[in-house]
């Protein structure tokens, strides 16, 4: 009989490349991965993987070993959600929720205290991971639940393995003093507008930055940018005390002081979030419960 756990470290080290690599995720030391590699290696009876410089290789039947690893891992977790759907479909245990971070903040902390409410016994751990590295813990099953966004409206793509649907809409204002010119605007900001004024936005790279970039493309003009920085609050005290605009995610965005104001534009940047799960834990009551209260506590 496979032992899987040893699987789960095969295929790990296949997604990621190395031994360390894989270790990291598994959260074992790469020695206990090698042990296990080597014990798979005893069950199968056959080399799964070859040295390859420091490095190593998945074996052709490694390469098959791991091919069929999903469906191994789809039966046993469609295993387990049966027997929960069995215990009158109630919700128990713990929901391991990875997002970035602006939906942890915006979506997962308001909806806690009312699933603490309706599900006492479910209990969620989360983890802040970007959009490819959350589908990714998805797929691997180190999480069962994960929050994406698309980048520049674009999703993240994702495995077969793994079902998503939309759960809420994000949009971005720009962010200024209260006495700034532009505050007393009855209307919807335009670029040519903006683009006299100098700016704080977020590094390139960045959901916000693309955003940024798509506002002023069709302008040709040349822009201000004095602070390039991630922290959405220290974007904002630089708002208060340096006089610049700051695009933001309501998501992201925090209580704004007496002093600063959120003004729509013209053509409000959008971003869709999505919740994502494995297909294999789609009857789950845990993951059910939990989707149900963050559509609840939407705003």
């Amino acid at each position: 009989m496979i032992d899987v756990n040893a699987l789960h470290a095969l295929r790990a080290v296949a997604a990621l490349g190395t031994l360390a690599r894989a270790a990291d995720e598994l959260g074992y030391t790469s020695s206990a991965v090698s042990q296990q590699i080597k014990r798979l290696e005893r069950q199968v009876g056959t080399p799964v993987l070859a040295q390859a410089g420091r490095g190593v290789v998945l074996t052709p039947a490694g390469r098959a070993v791991v091919e069929s690893a999903d469906e191994v891992f789809q039966a046993l977790e469609r295993c387990v959600e049966a027997a929960r759907s069995a215990d009158e479909g109630v919700a128990r245990g713990i929901v391991r929720l990875v997002g970035f971070s602006t939906a942890v903040r915006g979506l997962v902390a308001p909806a806690l205290s009312d699933l603490k409410h309706r599900y006492p016994d479910l209990t969620v751990h989360i983890s802040e991971e970007d959009p490819d590295r959350a589908l990714h813990s998805v797929h691997a099953g180190t999480a069962d639940l994960a929050l994406v966004h698309d980048a520049d409206g674009v999703p993240a793509a994702a495995p077969p393995s793994v079902v998503r649907r939309p759960i809420h809409t994000d949009y971005g204002d720009v962010v200024m003093k209260r006495t700034h010119p532009l505050a007393r605007r009855e209307s919807a900001l335009t670029p040519a507008e903006l683009a006299e004024y100098p700016w704080v936005t977020s590094p390139a790279g960045t959901v916000c930055h693309q955003w940024f970039r798509r506002l002023f493309a069709e302008t040709m003009a040349e822009i201000d940018v004095r602070h390039l920085v991630d922290d959405f609050s220290t974007q904002l005290a630089l708002v208060e005390t340096d006089d610049v605009l700051a695009l933001v995610p309501r998501l992201a965005r925090p209580a704004l002081r007496a002093g600063l104001v959120a003004v729509p534009l013209e053509r409000t940047p959008v971003r869709e979030v999505q919740a994502a799960w494995r297909r294999s834990a789609d009857s789950s009551p845990a993951i059910h419960a939990l989707l149900d209260v963050l559509d609840a506590a939407t705003p």
